[in-house]
């Protein structure tokens, strides 16, 4: 559909509402890591109040992190679908809502027995998880409606390096609530670390909650609005709202029709739609879903790193939760976040195919590296083993772990392109519960954490290799053309 509105949105430049969507849009995004990365140290915290010992059992770890993923998973599908039924922005305050009193309700879980207290953040969380799984497909397809062709992965990209930056504050906060209350209490009381745990889930909503009314502001996408609503002239007034485009640009002399690009042509997940788009679904679906089992997984990984770089001298419950955050935020600091940056620089310059690729390929490479010899890394603190550890890390954040999320929101039509990124991130996330949960209990098996981590190590290392495969023979490339030609080119490919 030949619409000027939507060439001036591909053509329009950088702009300051650009760079307020990115903070608003990667809210969720920010909250997801802060959710995600406060738990280590909270379950030391938790595994002292009410186990007495360094560690909670495998179960309650590994049920912790898989309510939230699969509330995540639900959202994404859900949401994702309502975002594309009525709209991205009457959905979007909604997802940030959940996340604001998700977080608040997990800090003020109730009773005081465990069985209790821990049952009722495991459904918190889950509804947390729902919030968030709700704002991945929402605010890719809004930065990516937003966006100009150009610069459009680079926006998608900072949008999702917000997760870093989640990861920073949310040590940093773990670090400053530990500290003070290992001040104020002298050492450790079974009363101030309940405390203290709640505490640090609460302040996730802080965040979140200031960008609330921004996103209640921000207009509905003018492509949703001129391709499905069919508001040619409400999408030119949004676009003068935000935009600093002339009126000679956008609005429009007569208003076009192209029958084969009717929403009513063809509905979501029929025979037609898995003609034109099923490959590019699966391809996008199947390369999340072996990404976030190994992402999630290395990330977990981290507490067998901290047992080595721990101090050995005693130390009381906040002393080592404050450790463990600060191991946390060195990572970030030297790996994550400038991952997340290197992406956000070469995605519109070397592509996204090439650079999922060449994250698969050193994130297997680094892991082989880790895991084969892993006995031998795991009786040294050799900075060679963290150096290996932290290029696999960058390369994932670098790599597929942020295309895998941009992809999706550049690849299908407007009227199924949150649904379809949303059922893409779900298939990420029940990956991530396959990674966290296996992972959790295959390095525990074996001699300790020698064999079972080593086979482990091994096996993720193989899915980095079926990644790559997944990436090369499916994968489009969606750089530089408008998101409307990367519809009509997939369009035309599947044609028969």
């Amino acid at each position: 559909m030949a619409l000027k509105v939507l060439a001036a949105l591909d053509s329009a430049k950088t702009q300051y509402y650009h760079f307020k969507a990115i903070v608003v849009a990667g809210m969720g995004l920010f909250t997801d890591a802060y959710d995600f990365f406060c738990l280590p140290p909270i379950l030391k915290l938790l595994a002292r109040i009410y186990y007495s010992d360094p560690y909670v059992p495998t179960v309650v770890a590994s049920s912790m992190l898989a309510a939230a993923l699969l509330g995540a998973a639900i959202g994404q599908v859900v949401f994702g679908h309502l975002g594309d039924r009525i709209g991205r922005r009457r959905v979007y305050g909604f997802s940030l809502l959940l996340m604001i009193f998700s977080s608040i309700w997990c800090g003020f879980s109730a009773c005081t027995s465990r069985s209790c207290v821990l049952l009722t953040l495991g459904f918190f969380r889950f509804a947390l998880g729902v919030g968030i799984g709700g704002d991945y497909p929402l605010s890719a397809t809004i930065m990516s409606e937003f966006a100009n062709r150009h610069t459009r992965g680079a926006f998608i990209a900072a949008v999702f390096s917000m997760q870093g930056f989640g990861i920073l504050v949310s040590s940093a906060v773990t670090m400053a609530v530990c500290a003070v209350f290992d001040r104020a209490t002298d050492g450790e009381t079974p009363q101030a670390a309940d405390l203290a745990w709640r505490l640090i889930l609460v302040l996730a909503a802080v965040p979140a909650g200031l960008t609330y009314y921004w996103r209640m502001m921000m207009p509905e996408t003018a492509r949703f609005t001129a391709l499905v609503e069919k508001n040619v002239e409400q999408a030119v007034r949004d676009m003068q709202g935000v935009l600093a485009v002339s009126l000679a640009q956008i609005a429009e002399e007569e208003e076009e029709e192209t029958p084969s690009r009717n929403p009513e042509s063809y509905p979501l997940l029929s025979g037609e739609f898995f003609h034109r788009h099923g490959c590019d679904l699966f391809a996008c679906a199947a390369a999340w879903f072996l990404v976030d089992v190994v992402f999630y997984s290395i990330n977990l990984f981290q507490s067998s790193i901290y047992r080595h770089f721990l101090p050995k001298h005693h130390m009381n419950v906040f002393q080592e939760a404050f450790h463990v955050a600060k191991l946390q935020s060195i990572i970030a600091v030297c790996s994550t976040i400038p991952g997340y940056f290197a992406a956000v620089y070469l995605i519109d310059r070397a592509g996204r195919v090439k650079i999922q690729l060449t994250g698969f390929f050193i994130m297997a490479l680094g892991l082989l590296a880790i895991g084969i010899p892993y006995k031998f890394w795991r009786n040294t603190t050799n900075m060679g083993f963290m150096v290996l550890y932290s290029l696999t890390f960058f390369f994932a954040n670098l790599g597929p772990n942020t295309t895998t999320f941009i992809v999706p929101a550049e690849l299908f039509p407007a009227r199924f392109r949150a649904t379809c990124h949303g059922i893409s991130g779900a298939a990420g996330k029940l990956g991530a519960v396959v990674g966290s949960v296996g992972f959790l209990r295959a390095s525990t098996t074996g001699e300790g954490e020698g064999e079972g981590m080593t086979a482990a190590l091994v096996i993720l290392g193989g899915i980095c290799v079926v990644g790559m495969a997944v990436t090369y023979l499916l994968t489009p490339e969606t750089m530089g053309r408008s998101l409307e030609e990367n519809e009509c080119q997939n369009a035309t490919l599947s044609a028969p």
